[in-house]
């Protein structure tokens, strides 16, 4: 029988009680370090300003909207109280006040107001951008997301991101993910044990024995941890159901062999189909209805979702 001890930990959705705002803060005040300040540049310019908006008077008070450019699943709203406090804080002066008109994760359509921000017309203008760009791309993730589950139907599949995400974006586009209605996999190297292609060849562990064991030490030296591993071929099945693995991960198996490797394996281990998963396979992948299908493509080639900001 799978081993539930982990049932909890496999299913999970990071959700945004789950993310360390200070981190948050210190990704914006780099985005606003890049804007106003260069950086990143070895020459840095000689005014690090907003030379456009600082012709404005500084008591310029001015209300704004976020708005759906298109369809869309919403992500990203409890980002902007802490983008505009990181302009406050650098600014002479100035408050804003953001009201969001929905949250995230919601579904919304083309022309919906997404929310109001009031306050310094200096801190709106200089804030926009960076704002946006972060909106855009989280709400992008989420909505691709929703369709890759969408493609899933009725099938108890749950969908699972991977760790192909920007640097030092992770968290927020797993947040995104997990708002689009995916799950997410392992967050970094510590948190899962993960016996790919490359670990079991280093360690000549392919097939038979050697790779039973391979697994099984993993367990005794891990034994708090979820024990995962990559097969690309229905002869490491046994293997590794002998040694007990926690999650048995089948990589690029073709449709016709999938259903044949999940009834081998049955109910005595947690299953994932990786590698050459598309919107237009992922109904026939649901009907074979491992535990979870993994998928990079929500998140590395999600376009981004147009959305406004328009004075109102």
């Amino acid at each position: 029988m799978k081993n539930d001890k982990f049932k909890a930990h496999l299913i999970r959705r990071i959700g945004w009680g789950d993310i360390d705002e200070k981190y948050i803060l210190q990704l914006v005040q780099t985005a606003r370090a890049e804007d106003i300040e260069g950086a990143g540049l070895k020459i840095l310019p000689k005014t690090a300003a907003d030379i456009t908006t600082r012709t404005l008077t500084p008591n310029v008070k001015s209300s704004v909207m976020l708005c759906a450019r298109r369809d869309m699943t919403v992500c990203g709203m409890r980002l902007v109280p802490l983008i505009l406090e990181v302009y406050k804080s650098a600014s002479d002066g100035g408050e804003c006040v953001f009201m969001p008109l929905v949250k995230d994760g919601e579904n919304v359509t083309r022309g919906t107001d997404l929310g109001e921000i009031r306050g310094s017309a200096h801190i709106i203008l200089q804030a926009e951008r960076i704002m946006l760009n972060f909106l855009q791309r989280l709400s992008g993730i989420a909505t691709c997301t929703r369709e890759y589950v969408a493609a899933l139907g009725n099938s108890p599949t749950k969908l699972l991101d991977t760790r192909k995400t920007t640097p030092g974006l992770r968290v927020l586009e797993k947040y995104a993910f997990a708002c689009g209605g995916g799950y997410n996999h392992r967050i970094g190297l510590f948190d899962r044990v993960m016996l790919k292609d490359n670990h079991l060849a280093a360690a000549g562990a392919v097939d038979g024995d050697m790779l039973a064991e391979a697994v099984r030490v993993a367990k005794r030296k891990n034994p708090d941890v979820a024990i995962e591993v990559e097969v690309d071929r229905i002869s490491q099945i046994q293997p590794v159901l002998d040694a007990e693995a926690d999650v048995i991960m089948l990589d690029n198996f073709s449709l016709e062999d999938l259903p044949k490797a999940l009834g081998i394996i049955g109910d005595k281990a947690w299953t994932e189909v990786s590698g050459g998963v598309t919107l237009a396979t992922l109904p026939q992948i649901g009907k074979a209805a491992p535990d979870f299908v993994s998928s990079a493509a929500p998140i590395h080639s999600s376009s981004w979702i147009d959305i406004g900001l328009d004075a109102i």
